[in-house]
């Protein structure tokens, strides 16, 4: 006998939250409990049926024979005489299959039982009830309520989330647990892992949220939306945000490079003279840039113009450092660049930063130098 006075309860705390439906639950327990029995206590090709009595809690089993006739059925002596070729032709072209004592029931003997009996009719035979199945029973039901919880969720998810995979999102801080936060998002969940996360953020329950939606899948049997503050998409829809240059096509963000929460360079093309792309999206007075500076803790964000030209670019790429020469090996994608020697500080970046960033961005190694490198190697 199931507790249904703790199904109604946990139908009424959880269920109408997440939109379970009961007829839809009850259903699939009936399911769950009637397979259950059948891996208990059944034979291999039986048809095994449960009922629920939704007053009670009592579950009834039932086991389902079809009635067929001789020209629908494949003897036992026929199928053993037949190739798989001929089995299957018989099956997709005539519609007959073999025929299963545990499943199936000749129309002659299904007359005896039930007198108006007709090819195509599901006799139901009582099964005994089972005293030691209750327990088995409470598990198959528990396991089939988690089980329409994760579909309804996962529903839920592809509804409400389908489409903005790859777009921000915006949520509360629910926990935190071992360095992953969790975000509300209302009906679903979202997860920021400790690797997507920019460094030094701390964030406390309630906080409001921003992050990339990264994707949305299965993860140990629960759905999950992953989320990230790391991603250089997530800069790049910031500024689709801010720039409405960007969302009518006027400029396109080329490519973006960051190392999170300290620098990032994006390069931009414009598509219409009347532009300066650059300036569209630093906007008046740096208004622009600040904003996503200050959603990022304050990382510095270098916008760079996008040029089919490589030495160009490498040279817009190092600014606001001065580029003296450069010199460019198309083919080993190796460049070597000079620069004056109070600048080459500012060329190669702390801790090589700035290097590190304009090699990801224009796809190539560059070697920094100084006017003073370059005046020594004529001497030798």
């Amino acid at each position: 006998m199931l507790d249904l006075k703790a199904i109604e309860l946990f139908l009424q705390e959880v269920g109408e939250e997440k939109g379970l439906d009961k007829d839809e639950l009850f259903d699939a327990i009936e399911e769950s409990m009637a397979a259950a029995y059948k891996r208990q206590y059944g034979d291999r090709g039986q048809i095994i049926r449960a009922k629920l009595d939704r007053e009670t809690g009592e579950v009834d089993f039932f086991r389902i024979k079809e009635v067929v006739t001789s020209d629908q059925i494949i003897t036992e002596e026929e199928h053993e005489s037949m190739s798989k070729e001929e089995y299957m032709k018989e099956k997709d072209e005539n519609g007959k299959t073999k025929f299963i004592d545990e499943r199936h029931i000749m129309l002659d003997t299904a007359i005896l039982i039930k007198s108006d009996a007709k090819a195509g009719d599901e006799l139901i035979f009582d099964l005994e009830r089972k005293d030691d199945f209750g327990r088995l029973a409470a598990m198959s039901a528990k396991q089939t309520i988690k089980r329409k919880m994760r579909e309804v969720e996962s529903s839920y998810i592809k509804k409400e989330f389908g489409d903005l995979e790859g777009e921000i999102i915006h949520g509360k801080v629910l926990r935190e647990d071992n360095g992953t936060y969790y975000i509300d998002l209302g009906k679903a969940e979202a997860v920021l892992p400790y690797n997507e996360q920019i460094k030094g953020e701390i964030y406390k329950t309630g906080d409001n949220i921003k992050a990339y939606l990264m994707q949305s899948g299965e993860s140990r049997g629960n759905i999950e939306l992953r989320v990230s503050r790391t991603h250089p998409e997530f800069l790049k829809k910031l500024f689709e945000v801010e720039v409405p240059e960007l969302r009518e096509g006027l400029i396109e963000i080329k490519k973006v490079v960051r190392e999170p929460g300290k620098r990032s360079k994006v390069s931009v093309e414009e598509y219409t003279d009347s532009l300066d792309p650059v300036g569209t999206l630093v906007g008046p007075s740096g208004s622009r840039v600040s904003v996503i500076t200050s959603e990022l803790s304050g990382e510095k964000i270098d916008i760079v113009e996008f040029s089919e030209n490589d030495e160009e670019f490498i040279k817009s790429a190092l600014s606001p450092a001065e580029v003296l020469e450069i010199s460019v090996n198309e083919e080993e994608r190796k460049a070597t660049v000079v620069v004056p020697q109070e600048q080459i500080s500012l060329a190669i970046g702390r801790g090589g930063q700035n290097a590190r960033l304009v090699a990801k961005l224009t796809g190539y190694k560059v070697d920094i130098q100084t006017n003073e490198d370059k005046k020594e190697e004529f001497k030798d």
